[in-house]
């Protein structure tokens, strides 16, 4: 009887350090779970496949998220597959623009196709917009 409340109070005390208050962004799981809602038009269609695949590949995206992807971001502060995530924004002048995340920044494409870059060094913690080949510092106190 010992020995087995040891092994609850091993496992509960593991259990804890699984659930920190450190919690990470859960990239992997998340990009399965959008493809899985949109991998066809049917809803109905989605929600039968995914009964079958979530416990499956659900599980293995979540392992792998909580385990190793989120360690990653919480020791180096960095998501791994956050880079290439691209988003669709509506300007103040009501122009669709598409955003690409980078690794050390953001890459902002207006419909025309013309591009703008936003860059971030680490070491100087500053950022900088390249347009048109023309590199400029960005001055956060403007945003605010």
């Amino acid at each position: 009887m010992k020995k087995k409340s040891l092994k609850l109070a091993a496992l509960l005390l593991c259990g804890t350090m699984l659930a920190s208050s450190c919690i990470g962004s859960f990239s992997l799981f998340n990009n399965y779970e959008k493809w899985q809602c949109s991998m066809t038009s049917n809803k109905f269609v989605n929600g039968i496949v995914g009964f079958f695949l979530q416990p499956i590949v659900g599980g293995v995206c979540l392992f792998v998220d909580a385990v190793v992807l989120n360690t990653i971001e919480f020791w180096s502060g960095e998501n791994p597959l956050a880079a290439g995530k691209v988003q669709k924004v509506e300007g103040s002048d009501g122009v669709l623009y598409t955003i690409t995340t980078l690794k050390d920044g953001y890459e902002v494409k207006s419909p025309d196709g013309k591009v703008v870059l936003f860059h971030h060094d680490a070491q100087t913690d500053s950022w900088t917009m390249t347009r048109n080949g023309v590199t400029t510092n960005v001055d956060l106190a403007l945003v605010k």
